[in-house]
């Protein structure tokens, strides 16, 4: 009821909120408390008005959202809490060379100057002669052409800012499209197909200044404006942005060859093993063939997408070219580059330190990408006050890092990071005054730290200051009413308290009604304003400060959102907050590309942003639902013991499945189309022709109206019986209009430039070079909307649109719903690492990750996301991929089959097969040597060594007898008896021994996972001195059944060897005699089994023994 309430509604209404408190006493110290300026205006009873707002009061727009914190939620008002963040923090402030509204120096003219669209005063000439708007056009009109100042013909003024300056400026929520004018975009029968040919080809919609297709006539028929004959650029000479390359002919063919002499090898042992039974021991026969073939089917649906490895590369030289520099369509050389929305999500403070998200956060403000189309939104999933405090320090900390990075071309740009490299940090700087900023800067970040870290004492001790004064005042009250309520009875919240003296509206530290983890209002507050889109000059430097005269000092927009959580509402774990950032940042940003970032990863290579836009921008770019960047972790020890760097499956398989359909998304370092993440389909397929295009099906073509060549873009009228009904329209994204206006302009601004003929759906040169729009109060009213907890109630978005619900493992399941509507991904692997982030090096943290992504592929395998299910869309080779990934799981139950099979074959004194003949020993041999041969291969092509390929190998069995177990146990549960399964954060914190980086290396945690590798490796180790043992004090000793038991108990603990070594922990503190008193025992009970039950026929203790 409460979502079709809101279906109707119009413009939210926004109150806001203006708060004073008294003076606090001397003894509460706000000094120590305060880290930002809350500027209030006095009330009578200090206590929260509402009042409607009204711009002259709260000030200019952007003024009111910067200075402004909305909160809202369910049959809440949306409320803007006047609160003006401040540095508090000794930052030198950089002031802005920028004009304060002169007027023209035209005698008897007193008209103000040319401005833009931020206010910023426009000199038509190189000479800064003020010119109003006016005077200017009749310069350019009387023919001449001369700047009245210095007699010089004009430059010409950027049309862009010519629009800006001549056009009104209207708010947000006076152009936004009705429900009803957006049901033609979403359309396209029942099926929620995108028809970009339509959208393309509409000439009666306008975006920016332009149709959507190219303009003929230029922006209001004016020719030298956006627009032209495209043949103009077809002539210029066409460089791609990114470029395929395959694997070496002799290494691919060598490679495929084996995989097939390896199927044929494994086919033929088997028809041998079962045709060859071991009549003396049956039942062990029987399980080990049975092992055996599961072993060799989930090898086979590892091993066919391998097929077809590619490698990839990026021009970003043609794409500075492309959208940067001068040219007919862009005459300022301003960047033509889509937005980018960066999406940083935490969710606890105490697992997710606030200081590892702030040094992410940092690190995307200081990319290399445009700064007016760049975006961050960091969600706060737990609601904390820390981290809301701890994402102010950053952003005032921002104002100095960004810019040192920028004058002296830092890398990595996370402070952290950049402050512990090993190598010499002056190598290859020339600016004389490197070392004294980075001096500065070094400074400013330390004592940056201790802020931080002083966040959380600091939010307790003054809190308990605010409390103990609000009680007094009770109390106070209390003694002044003469009140019959015993005191006892007096209950005074515990609340947490903000720097201005007001109730944090999120979650408190001592838990309350409304206040607590799944019980609080949504929050919105803009960090950092959006930027102009003039380049900013910072001021000259002095001893004391940075130089940053010729520095753009613009910072990207940072924007805290913490969704509204509220009792009786399934929130969706990560996923669901992933679908608020998206609805939020459509509405406040709307870039056209989502990267999504964990917080403990941060942006490594500042020039990433730039890769994986090459890949979005080139060529059949459109068919790209997201480009996927390798996972690399820093603190991982050298001899990476449990395969954390987990290279074999992001050098190796992500490289592979990026020659069929696409890599699977991993979670993180994913750069996303934003339209393909509202479940729309790809543009009209093509078919494929790679190596592998003889195994995919053929995909019909949709018949939309481009298809026909006859068929003329501009006759083309929407037909009555596609258009979707309104009613469907909530249905699929929600009753936000701003929200669905929002789909087409992504669209269309995601789309690759229009300068090649192969580029069927692009978008004109030049369109993306307009300001952003400037934020005003009720769009980020509407955007505590769209995060509200009704929000999709009887929506699609977790079903078919965002994120998809219902698996702990919702990236693969996203990644998969796109493959499966047809569109392709692309692996990016950088020259230098994109992103780095952290990995748990400890045994039961690591084990319980595994845990984690295991569960969710049982849970995949038993949903309707089941790679069988799948669509025609879905290339052969992809779902097998994809198939693999919900089947890895169960071969956890043969895997510990066979591990106790050494032991009982020692134990019992039988073997696998009836004896050790030639025949056996040379298919054990031929598997091998062709296994051994394909690794050496994959390191060949791939690029890993062979000691991570080991470690994949060693933690491929720890996993498959421990975690991988217990997730097909727990998936069953859920399937079965719906019993639902909780998971806790993976803890980014380091370890106590500051003195160690590997401290966490040697913790021992105790868990239930490590039961059954513990036992195996104890029955193993057990069975080989009892096996040792018998056969020598046997009659007749069977050697080829010892050496036979032998050799497989070897085999598999020389796999739990890392597992041993995380059990004993440090060497010298843990009590590492207690596992050799274990094994001594072992042994010693196996030799008293001996002798008090020695081998029939024989008395004396080793009587008859001899060796053979």
């Amino acid at each position: 009821m409460a979502s079709e309430s809101h279906v109707t509604r119009g413009v939210p209404t926004i109150h806001h909120i203006t708060n004073s408190a008294g003076d606090l006493e001397n003894e509460i110290g706000i000094a120590d408390f305060a880290r930002y300026t809350v500027h209030i205006p006095p009330t009578p009873d200090n206590q929260p008005q509402t009042t409607e707002i009204a711009m002259q009061a709260v000030g200019t727009q952007e003024e009111s959202v910067s200075n402004s914190m909305f909160t809202g939620g369910h049959n809440r008002v949306t409320r803007a809490h006047s609160k003006i963040i401040d540095s508090g923090s000794g930052h030198s402030r950089m002031m802005v060379a920028e004009g304060e509204g002169s007027f023209c120096e035209i005698p008897g003219c007193s008209a103000r100057m040319m401005t833009n669209r931020q206010g910023i005063d426009v000199f038509p000439c190189e000479c800064g002669f003020r010119i109003c708007k006016d005077c200017y056009r009749d310069a350019l009109g009387s023919g001449d052409g001369f700047c009245p100042g210095c007699k010089e013909h004009y430059r010409g003024l950027d049309e862009s800012e010519m629009a800006l300056a001549s056009q009104p400026q209207l708010s947000r929520s006076d152009r936004r499209l009705s429900v009803a004018e957006s049901t033609d975009f979403l359309m396209s029968s029942q099926s929620s197909e995108f028809d970009y040919t339509q959208y393309l080809y509409e000439t009666n919609k306008r975006y920016g200044y332009g149709n959507a297709v190219w303009p003929m006539d230029g922006v209001n028929g004016n020719k030298d404006e956006i627009g032209g004959d495209p043949k103009t650029l077809r002539e210029k000479q066409w460089k791609p942005l990114t470029k395929k390359s395959k694997i070496r002919a002799a290494i691919l063919s060598s490679y495929r060859l084996l995989i097939l002499i390896r199927i044929v090898v494994l086919g033929l042992f088997l028809e041998w093993r079962i045709t060859h039974p071991n009549e003396d021991a049956i039942w062990l026969w029987f399980m080990s063939v049975i092992c055996e073939i599961w072993f060799a089917f989930s090898w086979l649906l590892d091993q066919l997408p391998k097929l077809c490895p590619v490698n990839r590369a990026v021009d970003l030289d043609a794409l500075h070219e492309k959208f940067e520099t001068p040219s007919l369509n862009n005459p300022s050389g301003r960047s033509d580059l889509p937005g980018i929305d960066v999406f940083v999500s935490t969710a606890d403070p105490e697992k997710e330190p606030p200081l590892v998200t702030a040094n992410t956060i940092l690190s995307i403000l200081a990319a290399e990408y445009p700064v007016e189309k760049l975006a961050c939104y960091v969600s706060d999933d737990g609601g904390a006050l820390l981290t809301f405090e701890a994402m102010a320090e950053a952003a005032s900390f921002a104002r100095l890092w960004v810019p040192f990075c920028r004058k002296h071309e830092i890398e990595p740009r996370n402070p952290e990071s950049y402050f512990n490299l090993k190598r010499d940090p002056y190598k290859n700087k020339v600016r004389p005054d490197f070392v004294r900023d980075r001096r500065r800067v070094k400074r400013e970040y330390d004592e940056f730290k201790v802020r931080i870290n002083g966040l959380s004492d600091s939010i307790r001790r003054r809190s308990d200051a605010f409390n103990t004064r609000e009680e007094v005042k009770v109390l106070k009250r209390w003694r002044e009413d003469n009140s019959d309520v015993p005191m006892e009875s007096l209950k005074i919240p515990k609340a947490t308290w903000m720097a201005d003296s007001t109730h944090w509206p999120g979650t408190w530290t001592v838990p309350a009604p409304e206040h607590s983890r799944g019980d609080h209002a949504s929050i919105i507050q803009v960090m950092l304003n959006p930027p102009s889109n003039e380049p900013q000059k910072g001021t000259e430097g002095d001893g004391n400060s940075m130089d940053l005269s010729e520095l753009d000092i613009r910072l990207p927009m940072l924007v805290y959102v913490t969704r509204e959580k509220r009792p009786g509402y399934d929130h969706n774990k990560k996923a669901g907050a992933m679908n608020a950032l998206v609805r939020a940042s459509a509405i406040m940003s709307n870039g056209p590309f989502i990267l999504n970032l964990d917080c403990d990863h941060y942006i490594y290579n500042s020039l990433a942003l730039r890769e994986g836009i090459c890949f979005m921008m080139d060529r059949d770019g459109d068919h790209i639902c997201y480009v996927q960047f390798p996972q690399r972790f820093e603190g991982i020890d050298p001899s990476d013991r449990y395969a954390n760097h987990n290279t074999v499956f992001f050098d190796v398989n992500m490289r592979a499945l990026d020659g069929i359909q696409g890599p699977v998304y991993v979670g993180t370092g994913c750069l996303f189309r934003r339209t393909a993440l509202y479940g729309f389909e790809p543009p009209q397929l093509q078919e494929d022709t790679d190596c592998c295009s003889c195994c995919f099906p053929r995909l019909k073509k949709p018949a939309t109206v481009a298809s026909a060549p006859d068929v003329d873009p501009e006759d083309i009228q929407l037909r009555e019986d596609d258009e979707m009904n309104i009613a469907l329209i909530p249905k699929k994204f929600g009753n936000s209009s701003l929200l669905v206006e929002s789909v087409r302009v992504a669209a269309i601004q995601g789309q690759p430039l229009a300068d090649h003929p192969s580029v069927k759906y692009g978008r004109p040169p030049g369109v993306l070079t307009m300001p952003r729009e400037p934020l005003d109060p009720s769009t980020i009213a509407e955007a505590i909307d769209v995060i509200s907890c009704w929000y999709e109630d009887k929506t699609e978005w977790g079903q078919s649109v965002g994120w998809i619900y219902g698996s702990v493992t919702e990236d693969v399941v996203t990644g998969y719903r796109m493959h499966n509507r047809g569109w392709r991904s692309v692996y990016c692997v950088t020259k230098r690492d994109a992103f780095r982030g952290t990995a748990p090096i400890n045994l039961t943290d690591r084990l319980h990750q595994v845990l984690r992504w295991a569960t969710g592929s049982v849970e995949i395998f038993f949903s309707r996301n089941n790679a069988l299910l799948g669509s025609p869309r879905l290339k052969l080779l992809q779902r097998i991929a994809y198939l693999n990934v919900g089947i890895y799981p169960f071969t956890s139950i043969f895997l510990i089959v066979y591990c106790f099979l050494p032991a009982l074959s020692l134990f019992s004194g039988q073997f696998i097969v009836q004896t050790l003949n030639v025949t056996f020993l040379v298919y054990l041999l031929a598997i091998t040597l062709t296994l051994c041969a394909l690794a050496v291969l994959e390191i060949k092509w791939s690029g890993i060594e062979l000691e991570e390929w080991w470690r994949n190998e060693q933690f491929w069995l720890i996993g498959g007898t421990s975690a991988h177990l217990v997730a097909v146990l727990q998936g069953l549960l859920k399937v079965l008896a719906g019993i639902e399964i909780s998971f806790t954060l993976t803890s980014k914190s380091a370890g106590d021994d500051v003195d160690d980086d590997f401290a966490d290396l040697y913790i021992f945690k105790w868990t239930s996972l490590m039961i059954p590798p513990l036992t195996i490796m104890m029955v193993n180790l057990i069975a080989i001195a009892y096996g040792v043992c018998r056969t020598i004090y046997s009659t007749v000793p069977e050697w080829s059944h010892l050496l036979g038991g032998v050799f497989f108990s070897f085999w598999v603990l020389a796999h739990l060897y890392p597992f041993a070594k995380g059990l004993m922990g440090r060497r010298g503190k843990t009590p590492t005699v207690v596992f050799v008193w274990a094994g001594l025992i072992s042994i010693s009970i196996s030799l008293l089994w001996v002798a008090i039950k020695p081998p029939s026929g024989n008395s004396d203790i080793g009587g008859s023994f001899q060796f053979p």
